[in-house]
């Protein structure tokens, strides 16, 4: 699958507020290819979440095209965009289940206002419990379940109608360490097993490693930087990229008393992820480092690690360093003082 299913074009949205005119978003292009899962990530007040209401029109925006599946969903009669929004699922932070309905009533409702027949429903809904490892608590109330277990609950509820997306704004943001593993996992699966285009907002770098291919960085509502999240991971262009995929900027190297200056970013990519290279290259050259961060990570189902160091001060030294990492096929870049 290699179609646009989703096109924004051109999109803004503005709020008017007793303070002034907000503009949350400022002429936002994008392309979301059928199948893919693409992450949205920003920080508080990026405009991420006004982006993605905005998909599936909960957000109307004040320009701009929203086209979906090949149709223009701005201007369409209120029961032809809502058969659309079928199409267009939403899992929440919160969950919002209902909670006067079990985990199987909650995952029946939206085929029951479908006018989907009861016996049929509660079938599917059974295998939907099923797909996401909850059949044994499909007659469980919301408050006899966990923080995961009603995520579940609330991802098979949004699997009801078989839509062609998922959107997932901050869905793993009150649940812990463990337990979004688990629902990134599920999310993952998914996107591969059932072809569901996953759009996932965040603003958790981790979350985007994990489970997403593309990568949209938004900031001060617009969109900095954008691409295939291991080609953004190797060489982030913008600013906020580079500060979102690498904590250089901690603080860290100052109250330790270390030097900034002559500081690189190392990545290393599958084949020399686990070599000694920096070891090697201290021995060979005769010539300490300052090693200020190390992280390893997978990226795409790709092993990665990263690595943020002090060369040496004397710039001979240093320029044989970098020439050792080149000839060993480390990619590295410089960290500047803004990337802090």
């Amino acid at each position: 699958m290699s179609e646009n299913l989703i096109s924004l074009q051109g999109v803004t949205k503005s709020f008017e507020t007793k303070g002034g005119t907000i503009h949350a978003l400022k002429g936002i292009d994008l392309d979301i290819r059928a199948g893919d899962s693409y992450g949205i990530i920003g920080l508080s007040g990026a405009g991420k979440s006004t982006l993605v209401r905005c998909i599936n029109l909960l957000e109307v925006p004040t320009e701009g095209k929203v086209i979906f599946d090949g149709k223009s969903l701005i201007g369409l009669k209120t029961r032809d965009l809502n058969l659309e929004r079928r199409k267009i699922a939403m899992i929440f932070q919160q969950f919002n289940l209902l909670m006067q309905r079990d985990a199987i009533g909650n995952v029946c409702f939206p085929l029951e206002i479908a006018g989907v027949p009861k016996k049929e429903a509660r079938e599917k809904a059974m295998e939907l419990l099923k797909l996401v490892d909850l059949e044994d608590r499909a007659h469980s109330y919301p408050s006899q379940l966990s923080g995961g277990q009603k995520q579940r609950v609330g991802i098979a509820r949004a699997l009801a109608c078989d839509p062609k997306v998922l959107l997932c704004d901050e869905a793993t943001s009150a649940l812990d360490p463990k337990t979004t593993r688990s629902i990134l996992a599920l999310l993952k699966k998914i996107n591969r097993e059932l072809g569901i285009t996953l759009v996932v907002i965040t603003h958790e770098m981790d979350v985007i490693k994990q489970v997403c291919n593309k990568v949209a960085i938004i900031e001060e509502g617009q969109i900095v930087e954008r691409g295939e999240v291991q080609d953004i991971f190797t060489k982030p262009k913008s600013q906020a990229a580079r500060k979102l995929f690498f904590p250089a900027g901690e603080g860290k190297e100052t109250e330790l008393g270390i030097s900034h200056s002559n500081r690189i970013r190392l990545v290393f990519e599958d084949a020399n992820t686990y070599d000694p290279v920096v070891a090697n290259m201290i021995l060979e050259l005769k010539a300490p480092v300052n090693i200020l961060y190390a992280d390893m990570d997978v990226v795409d189902d790709v092993q990665r690690g990263q690595m943020v160091i002090c060369l040496s001060d004397d710039s001979d030294i240093a320029d044989k360093q970098k020439a050792y990492l080149s000839a060993h096929n480390v990619s590295f870049e410089e960290v500047r003082e803004e990337d802090e």
